[in-house]
């Protein structure tokens, strides 16, 4: 993982936009804390009113910068955006207490004359602005019971009427706006999260076709190095090959074959101790049934190696290479020759060992060795 990922999933410095909302609460309520004190008439018992400021501020600020720091983004768009982790228990509780304490304070500090003040009635937008911030913060249900606790209040100490009219329709607004923003922006970053998991998708796509065509036209290549040369001296003689002439065609053929059927089998090396078997005439069958697939391309290298051995130091009439997906063996060369008595024997036997770090992968299995040396002659 590159060190800008690994930044990302431990959680990146506040961006701006996130800087921007905090310093926009922390001006909002601070606004709405200053209506408090701005007094039209001396409320009865101004140190409740003042103790009640204290104590939302703190509380307000308490829910916007305490564990604020940005959470692990899964998304381009949090990311950017920025996104808090969710209000610890204890501080929604406190935000939940506040928004009992602050309005029932408020009123009781007004006094009986003063109770529909703007001094009086600040704590329903106080409480607004609380539960706003907590929603965001990832406690709707808290939000919405502070909420409701406020407007209680509020209908017991002025009445429903005036209640909804002096704060309770604009605090029920501000929360339902903020759960609404969070749910758009979730939604936005499932989104952007599915739509990045696409465009990944396809260039993995795009990229496994480009290296698709790049090995077509490598073999294709190969072929036409191995079969051109060939393909070209029958056609300037008019097919009127003499016997080293068709030896030579016949093993072109082979080698394409080769290409065709066993391309992962393939090295240099293997490709050099096929011809010189088919130079002293054995006749060569490979045949790839995916058995290399889930190999490590290191690990195909030492696979490829000890096949190249093996079939060096091969003195076989005939022989039979396959790969296969076995748990245990990538690839088994057998070899046949006739025996004294003119009947076919099985002179050689070799299991190339998959790798343990492959083994896993492998899902299929390969023919019991009786089998394979049954189905050899008919290969031939």
């Amino acid at each position: 993982m590159s060190e800008r990922a690994r930044g990302e999933r431990e959680g990146a410095p506040e961006g701006p936009f996130r800087i921007a909302l905090s310093v926009l609460a922390i001006a909002f309520t601070a606004y709405l804390a200053a209506g408090a004190l701005l007094w039209t008439t001396q409320p009865e018992h101004p140190i409740v009113q003042v103790a009640a400021v204290v104590m939302y501020l703190s509380t307000t600020w308490v829910c916007i910068f305490w564990d604020a720091r940005s959470a692990p983004a899964p998304d381009p768009v949090r990311t950017r955006i920025g996104e808090r982790r969710p209000l610890p228990l204890w501080a929604a509780v406190l935000a939940l207490t506040c928004a009992v304490i602050v309005p029932n304070a408020s009123w009781y500090a007004a006094g009986a004359s003063g109770r529909l003040d703007s001094f009086a009635t600040w704590g329903l937008g106080a409480v607004g602005a609380l539960m706003a911030v907590v929603m965001v913060r990832r406690r709707p249900l808290t939000a919405w019971a502070g909420v409701a606790v406020a407007a209680i209040a509020a209908s017991m100490w002025i009445g429903p009427r005036q209640a909804m009219a002096l704060g309770v329709v604009g605090a029920v607004l501000w929360v339902g706006v903020a759960q609404l923003m969070s749910w758009l922006v979730d939604r936005m970053a499932r989104d952007a999260a599915q739509l990045t998991d696409a465009q990944r998708e396809a260039s993995e796509w795009l990229a496994s076709q480009e290296g698709a065509r790049r090995e077509r036209r490598t073999q294709i290549q190969r072929a036409l190095a191995v079969a051109g040369p060939v393909l070209a001296h029958t056609i300037a003689v008019g097919g009127h090959l003499d016997g080293r002439e068709r030896a030579l065609a016949r093993v072109a053929e082979a080698s394409l074959r080769d290409e065709l059927r066993g391309a992962a089998l393939l090295d240099d090396d293997v490709r050099a101790a096929l011809a010189a078997a088919r130079g002293r005439g054995a006749v060569v069958s490979v045949v790839d049934e995916g058995g290399l697939d889930a190999v490590a391309a290191e690990a195909r290298e030492t696979l490829r190696a000890e096949l190249a051995a093996v079939l060096a130091s091969a003195r076989s009439e005939r022989l039979f290479v396959r790969s296969s997906t076995h748990a245990d063996v990538a690839v088994t060369v057998v070899g046949r020759s006739e025996g004294a008595d003119g009947e076919d024997t099985v002179d050689l036997w070799h299991e190339v060992r998959r790798p343990p770090e492959s083994a896993e992968h492998a899902d299929g299995q390969v023919l019991p060795q009786t089998d394979i040396a049954e189905d050899a002659p008919r290969e031939a």
